[in-house]
């Protein structure tokens, strides 16, 4: 297959598979939510959170992960000096959070699907931001290709994060007062 096809395919399912798990989180936080509600809420909004879940994880979010690593260990297969470039190297850390973020994200998805919630929806809100510094960092490094600006990125990037945790903070009292 042509390099530009497998760069385009492989862009496209990185979208899908992170629009995948930015929405999972979201249901999850929804279901921990449902499960703290009374009877028969509890239950009517708890297996339609399941349901959505389960066809969000098994028909996007699992294939648009794997077609991703497919198409990306094939890019980097049709053009192995990018191996010898360190910014692919701080990349391909990256995606080993992703992938470590997507199975923390399949873990969450098997409790709730047993009516469990280990994690409140609090913590999941904050979760989710995991997934938004990664796709930061991955889209910084590929565009620049320097590990300069890839200092300048990463205070960027932990800046975001504070102001991420100030706005989840602020939320929360919004929420509390309401």
């Amino acid at each position: 297959m042509d390099y530009l096809y497998l760069k385009a395919l492989h862009i496209i399912f990185v979208v899908t598979w992170f629009a995948g798990l930015f929405y999972i989180v979201r249901l999850f936080i929804y279901h921990t939510e449902a499960l703290e509600k009374p009877e028969p809420d509890r239950t009517i909004l708890s297996n339609q959170m399941a349901e959505m879940s389960k066809k969000l994880w098994y028909i996007i979010t699992w294939p648009s992960a794997a077609i991703t690593v497919i198409l990306g260990t094939s890019l980097l297969i049709s053009q192995p000096a990018w191996l010898k470039m360190p910014f692919m190297h701080v990349k391909l850390g990256f995606v080993v959070l992703l992938i470590l973020y997507h199975l923390g994200c399949h873990g969450i998805y098997l409790q709730l699907q047993k009516g469990k919630a280990k994690y409140s929806s609090m913590q999941l809100r904050v979760f989710n931001e995991a997934a938004t510094l990664i796709l930061f960092a991955v889209v910084f490094l590929i565009v620049l290709k320097n590990e300069l600006s890839w200092i300048w990125g990463t205070m960027g990037l932990i800046s975001f994060a504070i102001v991420l945790m100030i706005a989840v903070k602020l939320y929360k009292r919004i929420r509390a007062k309401k």
